[in-house]
């Protein structure tokens, strides 16, 4: 199974290379885009299947319940630009930044260097070899020399730091040859993504409604004046913490205590940080693992989404299942939509879900497909990493037994996938995953790599790896048990997972 990136909506070649190095699943994650972007995608699916002769399953995970931080207040809009200096501090490549005009400055960056937006009138009369003088944020004396003139804007090169914010003026210098010339004014700088720098014994504070957050505020001399705070995307939960419980940020990087429970707010002290402090941004994960949620495992938007999946979908995934009653309602959500039933797949994503494993494997039991995912990302920080290894096993264990399919995911042959080089630790990883009847891969620069590698793996540890396992029935019993009907192969040897 591989996740689809946005850019697969556009990028047909892309998928067909993974039809091409063994990708057997396509999964689209509908906590991200949106229909539109779905359906192109899997479209490009269907057409790379009849190209290659290789089919394709479709699952869609629905995002679920998932509990991240709110929205930070911007921060300051100043671009800083660096020339490159040898250990000596001498200087061994000028800064460079693009002089373009205001309405195309786009986000700050063009072509890899930073943009600064001009008048494109003032922006015309540039030649090569101009020298523009000016003050920078600092008051410091600063000078840009144009190197190159195009089409899309004029090139600068800086040899001394420059910090330049809207409203700094640029004077072009009056040469033997040009008259004086007029100064303009740099154009709209977009201001930086925030964030909340926390180390341990900090307080952060969870405000209940859906104001930015701001970073902690301190007085000339260092003293506190007003700890970081930050918004939840799911307010509703606050009501459910209590002092002394354990709460979890951005996968585990920061961790804390909730300390104080308010009517606005929610205080917590920060316990675990990397010494220096650890940036916490919009949009990060929390987890409460000692927290009884009271969440329905579907949203609203989980049920809107559900429209399309059931259309389009082999199988379904459900967030953070926590229990059989989260199984009932999904089956009851679908049976409302169509009359033929996709596959469901379970994630195993808390310490609620996995120990109710069993009772949600017999709720899953009155649809004929389904299987289960084990998140480990989620799931490792709500059972702490130490007890991650131990669960993921007791899950393959208690699935083999009930004859159901498993899927491994979460950080699968990861830096592969990123950065084209993979550790030995993942690749040992992605063989022992050879356990389950399905392996994930996360989306990346170098997925199709990763696929590959992850073929290779496979079919390299597939006479090494086996399972004591029957052959099953389409309900997940041994087919003995079915009234005499024929065997049907264990749900291993189905190259596609179509459970």
């Amino acid at each position: 199974m591989v996740t689809m990136p946005s850019a697969a909506a556009n990028n047909y070649r892309l998928i067909h290379d993974l039809l091409e190095n063994g990708m057997n699943i396509a999964r689209v994650n509908c906590a991200h885009d949106d229909p539109d972007v779905w359906l192109r995608i899997i479209e490009n699916v269907r057409r790379a299947e009849k190209s290659t002769g290789r089919p394709c399953l479709i699952h869609m995970d629905l995002g679920g319940p998932k509990l991240r931080t709110g929205e930070i207040l911007p921060g300051n809009a100043v671009l800083k630009v660096s020339p490159a200096r040898n250990e000596f501090g001498e200087l061994t490549r000028p800064a460079v930044v693009w002089l373009v005009p205001e309405e195309n400055a786009g986000a700050g960056e063009w072509a890899g260097k930073p943009v600064l937006p001009v008048p494109e009138k003032w922006l015309s009369n540039l030649e090569t070899g101009d020298v523009i003088r000016f003050q920078d944020a600092r008051k410091s004396s600063r000078k840009i020399r144009i190197t190159a003139v195009l089409p899309e804007g004029c090139i600068g090169a800086l040899r001394k730091t420059a910090y330049f914010v809207p409203g700094i003026s640029l004077k072009p210098a009056a040469g033997n040859h040009r008259k004086k010339r007029p100064a303009a004014s740099v154009g709209k700088i977009p201001q930086k993504e925030n964030f909340l720098l926390l180390e341990a014994e900090n307080q952060l504070i969870l405000k209940r409604n859906q104001e930015p957050g701001s970073p902690a505020v301190f007085d000339e001399s260092g003293q506190l004046v007003s700890p970081a705070c930050i918004g939840v995307s799911l307010p509703e939960v606050l009501n459910d913490v209590e002092i002394g419980e354990p709460i979890w940020f951005d996968d585990g990087k920061i961790g804390g205590i909730i300390e104080e429970i308010r009517e606005e707010e929610v205080a917590v002290r920060i316990t675990y940080a990397l010494n220096g402090g650890v940036k916490l941004r919009k949009e990060k994960g929390i987890n409460l693992p000692d927290t009884n949620l009271r969440l329905s495992a579907l949203t609203e938007q989980d049920l809107e989404d559900l429209k399309f999946a059931v259309l389009h979908a082999d199988t379904i995934g459900m967030s953070f299942a926590n229990g059989p009653e989260d199984v009932h309602q999904l089956i009851r959500e679908l049976r409302k939509l169509t009359g033929t039933l996709p596959g469901i797949i379970l994630k195993i994503e808390t310490a609620r879900g996995f120990h109710h494993l069993p009772d949600m494997l017999l709720a899953a039991m009155e649809i004929p497909n389904f299987g289960v995912m084990i998140a480990r990302g989620d799931l490792a920080i709500e059972v702490g990493f130490g007890r991650l290894a131990e669960l993921q096993e007791e899950i393959l264990w208690i699935c083999e037994a009930a004859h159901v399919p498993v899927i491994w995911a979460t950080q699968v042959l990861e830096e592969l996938a990123k950065t084209g080089v993979h550790t030995r630790a993942e690749v040992t990883d992605a063989a022992m995953g050879q356990r389950a009847e399905c392996i994930m891969l996360n989306k990346g620069d170098h997925i199709v790599t990763a696929t590959r590698a992850l073929t290779d793996i496979l079919q390299r540890m597939q006479d090494h790896q086996t399972k004591n396992a029957q052959p099953t029935g389409n309900c997940g019993w041994p087919s003995d048990s079915l009234n005499g009907s024929k065997p049907i192969p264990p749900y291993r040897n189905d190259a596609n997972v179509r459970a």
